[in-house]
């Protein structure tokens, strides 16, 4: 899987649609943890290709929530994206916005991760460190099982998600958390240049 736009180009094309620092973040967080996941799961080849995939998931959802997933081909062509990055951007809504159904190994792990990088990012802003560098796995079980907490990240995909990929929800949680730890500080870097 080539990566037809360089990631600078990814970047600013989902800039053009999205302004809010939250969406930006949400995005940085997801090619992070895309990207962790590619080498991890040894295609370390394709690991730009994860990336801009995860960098663009939600190119649509600032300015067309209602049409999330639906809006998306256009706004992805428009900017010189591929069909394959486009279906595997539309999967990720599977049976919420999209009938796109995940199949690719990076699909299944976008459908997976998305969700759960905010609830992890959620419980990361409520300990003393504000970080994922000391997350324990217990912590994040915790917060899993209290639906009141982050309700808006949805349990029920983040556990379908593990049982497409074949994992137990504890490894899903495990492997998304060191994910994340893995591109925390850039993160943080590129949104202090973002936000001046």
């Amino acid at each position: 899987m080539e990566s037809a736009i360089t990631r600078d180009k990814a970047f600013e094309l989902l800039k053009q649609y999205n302004k809010e620092p939250f969406h930006i973040q949400h995005a940085l967080t997801v090619e992070g943890v895309m990207k962790w996941y590619a080498n991890e799961l040894g295609f370390g080849q394709e690991e730009d290709y994860w990336g801009i995939t995860g960098l663009l998931h939600d190119i649509d959802f600032e300015l067309y929530p209602e049409k999330h997933c639906q809006k998306a081909p256009e706004l992805l062509r428009a900017g010189g994206i591929g069909e394959d990055m486009i279906r595997s951007v539309c999967s990720h809504g599977y049976g919420i916005c999209s009938d796109v159904r995940p199949e690719h190994e990076m699909e299944k792990v976008l459908f997976a991760a998305d969700e759960l990088t905010g609830l992890i990012g959620a419980a990361a802003l409520m300990r003393p460190s504000k970080s994922v560098q000391d997350m324990k796995l217990s912590s994040v079980r915790k917060k899993f099982k209290d639906k009141k907490f982050a309700a808006g990240c949805s349990r029920d995909i983040i556990s379908q998600g593990a049982e497409n990929l074949g994992w137990e929800l504890n490894e899903l949680l495990e492997k998304t958390i060191l994910a994340m730890r893995s591109c925390e500080d850039q993160i943080r870097q590129e949104m202090q240049k973002y936000e001046q």
